[in-house]
């Protein structure tokens, strides 16, 4: 073999004298790797090369000895710059196998590679150095220090150029993966966190930093400065202000960014700067090194490129909170509390309660004391609340009168809740009291869904609201079978009615002068469909409860329009009806022009309409009724009050009724057999007669109690004694074949 150094001193040989020149500043390292079985050439190479320094930074000398132990080094060391590669070694074509392995298995397409060799007769063909981009070729003997420093010259600035090509193409895939996939997080706090990681990312760092900005947990601008996202051992601070810390060079290094709207680098971290002169936000990141000119690059793409999204989440949070939250007592809203229920059913049903307080007669506060008061008694309300179960329940409020919580059943009770509402409220100089109903739903006893939750809680309330004996009501299972009963009736209900299914049932009046039939009762009656009728006493306050009652109300009093009518067009003797009328029909404005335009339609003597109201639904809204009486009554429309004494009776307003005739109760006629049992009824012929009002009793049954209510001085009556309420074919051959 042909020693493969033939010149020893090749790397000394004489070059031109250099003029001296003051040491430059050292600012970084390239790492070169020398392949060679020889370790003179390992020697003389470092010693050629060792005050080289290329662009600022000095040379890192590694060592193998075979092309083995070079790949088993690149496993493990990836960035190297430039190998110094010996083409024959343990074989002939060691080297070329090396580039080879280093190309195609390694995937190193960085690395630049100059081969050397010391037998010429071992060069490669041409066509493997353009294969495997071989950066340079030289045999040991031409290759002079000066020629040397001249091929690390060159390979450096290529691998520079190839590196920063790569790092460029796949910064701009980390910056286009990570834009969109912060764009998707509308959290803000998940937001913050991803720019976090993702910085730390582009640059090759483990993520340890945060991000803060200048903002309140509303969105709102602030003095304040906020952790919005953080991650590494930072991350128990989100959600807190930057004090929380406790690392007064983060605190200084984030005001310091905020208040220059600039980024900061350092050789210890970095703090960049997000947003604009309305959102502003600083992110600092842990580096413990500087960050490369690079690099920093690379991060303000990414910041200019996320800036808006930024941005945009922000406006998102701002949106949610004002879709979430309750502007006035700033607690959360009905949206936010249906999720709320939503995620404690999932997480932590056992013994915890849903709660739906109302507040009574809220909008007297608003409509007496002004909104301004309401408003001040809806925050004094809360913050009792919120002192009292502030730190076991969520507290929201999910309607203009109606606030809800969830937490433990053993402090939501009907009694604790109770005695939150003991004490007056104070609504600015007022000091008001009030009370409230309270519907329950154990979260054990729910559906899954929040809407659902929500609606059962409701259904409890509503309960509550309508009893008389407390003020409270837990949900269970009867009360929403019962309530679907209920709507399931009124659909059908309303179908029927559309399909004309409905229809008016008569049951005759007699004066007790001459015991003629004067007129009659139109009573409603809706067919089951089986061959019987269903109650109305069922079916009238759901038609009541729904607003259909307007609806039917008006079909009602057309059809005893025209029914007066079609008995004068038989020959008979003008008869009355009498048609009851509800408080909803009262509460429409159309209510007095539909009833008259009624009358005009089917062209009838206006008196032979009678229109009775109860007792209650004077007692309701008087006012109301009155006004709507008095116009009919000037049109000549016939009014009659029912059930009178059956509920709290106000003889004032039985004076300020335009009435025509006053009702006896079935209930009182029932009492006659009773001692004492006339005397009610006695009491209101008696009252009736000096008002100047005709009395009608209903409910007759018997002889003794006809005879009863004459003796009264009673002057109709109406009863099964006399006839059942009939269609109109049967009443009208009752009519021609009654017997006076």
């Amino acid at each position: 073999m042909v020693s493969k150094v033939t010149d020893d001193d090749f790397l000394f040989l004489a070059e031109d004298d250099s003029v001296y020149t003051p040491a430059p500043q050292v600012t970084g390292e390239w790492h070169l790797l020398i392949v060679d079985d020889d370790e003179e050439i390992h020697t003389v190479t470092r010693l050629a090369l060792s005050d080289l320094l290329v662009q600022g930074r000095k040379l890192v000398f590694h060592h193998a000895y075979s092309g083995r132990a070079a790949i088993e080094f690149l496993k493990k060391n990836p960035h190297i710059a430039v190998i110094l590669l010996d083409v024959v070694m343990e074989s002939d074509d060691a080297g070329l196998l090396v580039v080879q392995q280093i190309r195609e298995q390694l995937g190193m397409d960085e690395v630049r590679i100059v081969l050397r060799t010391g037998q010429p007769g071992y060069a490669p063909e041409e066509s493997v150095i353009k294969e495997y981009d071989i950066n340079d070729y030289k045999t040991k003997t031409e290759l002079t220090r000066s020629k040397l420093v001249t091929s690390i010259i060159s390979s450096i600035r290529s691998y520079q150029q190839i590196r920063t090509i790569n790092q460029n193409r796949l910064g701009l895939q980390k910056i286009i993966n990570a834009g969109a996939n912060l764009l998707e997080q509308h959290s803000l706090h998940e937001f913050s966190e991803g720019v976090v990681t993702q910085i730390s990312s582009l640059i090759g760092l483990h993520a340890e930093g945060v991000l803060c900005a200048q903002i309140e947990d509303d969105g709102s601008a602030s003095e304040n400065v906020y952790v919005l996202g953080a991650a590494g051992h930072y991350a128990p601070y989100i959600k807190c202000k930057l004090e929380r810390l406790g690392n007064e060079r983060i605190i200084q290094q984030i005001l310091h960014c905020l208040a220059e709207k600039r980024h900061i680098f350092t050789a210890f971290d970095t703090v960049l700067y997000l947003g604009n002169a309305e959102h502003c936000a600083a992110v600092y990141i842990e580096t413990n090194r500087p960050i490369e000119d690079f690099d920093r690059q690379l991060i303000e793409v990414f910041l200019s490129n996320i800036s808006i999204g930024y941005e945009n989440v922000t406006l998102f949070q701002q949106l949610k909170h004002a879709a979430y939250i309750d502007p006035l007592t700033k607690t959360p809203n009905r949206n936010e509390y249906t999720q709320l229920l939503q995620e404690t059913r999932r997480l932590a049903p056992e013994n915890t309660v849903a709660v739906l307080i109302d507040i009574a007669h809220f909008s007297d506060v608003n409509d007496g004391l002004g909104q301004e008061v309401g408003n001040e008694l809806l925050v004094s309300v809360t913050r009792r609340l919120v002192a009292t179960f502030g730190e076991v329940a969520q507290i929201a409020r999910i309607g203009a009168d109606v606030f809800g919580l969830i937490g433990p059943e053993a402090d939501l009770t009907p009694q604790r809740l109770n005695a939150v509402f003991a004490e007056p409220f104070l609504a600015s100089e007022h000091s008001l009291q009030i009370n409230a109903t309270f519907g329950f739903c154990r979260l054990t006893d729910s559906v899954r869904q929040g809407l659902g939750i929500l609606k059962q809680v409701y259904i409890a309330l509503n309960r509550a609201k309508k009893s008389l004996a407390q003020n409270y009501e837990y949900y269970h299972a009867e009360l929403e079978d019962q309530m679907a009963e209920r709507l399931a009736l009124l659909r059908r209900l309303r179908q029927d009615f559309s399909q004309d299914k409905l229809a008016l049932w008569y049951q005759p009046q007699i004066s007790l002068s001459d015991n003629k039939v004067i007129g009659m009762e139109a009573l409603l009656r809706w067919p089951d469909g089986q061959g019987g009728y269903i109650s109305p006493a069922v079916f009238i306050p759901l038609a009541e409860y729904s607003g259909l009652i307007v609806e039917i109300g008006d079909w009602v009093i057309r059809q005893a329009c025209q029914q007066i009518r079609y008995l004068a067009e038989q020959g008979l003797e003008p008869l009355r009806i009498a048609v009851n009328v509800s408080m909803p029909q009262f509460r429409s404005p159309y209510f007095v022009k539909s009833v008259i335009e009624a009358v005009q339609a089917s062209q009838i003597d206006p008196q032979l309409l009678e229109l009775e109201i109860t007792e209650s639904v004077v007692m309701d809204e008087p006012k109301i009724v009155i006004e709507a009486l008095n116009q009919l009554k000037t049109y000549g429309i016939k009014v009659a009050i029912d059930d009178f004494g059956i509920g709290f009776s106000s003889l004032s307003y039985l004076q300020q009724l335009p009435l025509d005739r006053i009702k006896v109760d079935r209930a009182f006629v029932r009492d006659f057999a009773k001692p004492n049992g006339a005397v009610i009824a006695e009491t209101i012929v008696s009252l009736g007669k000096r008002l100047g009002l005709s009395t009608i009793a209903e409910g007759i049954e018997t002889p003794e109690q006809a005879a009863a209510v004459k003796a009264m001085g009673c002057d109709e009556v109406q009863g099964f004694m006399y006839a059942k309420p009939m269609p109109t074919p049967d009443l009208l051959a009752f009519i021609r074949n009654w017997q006076p």
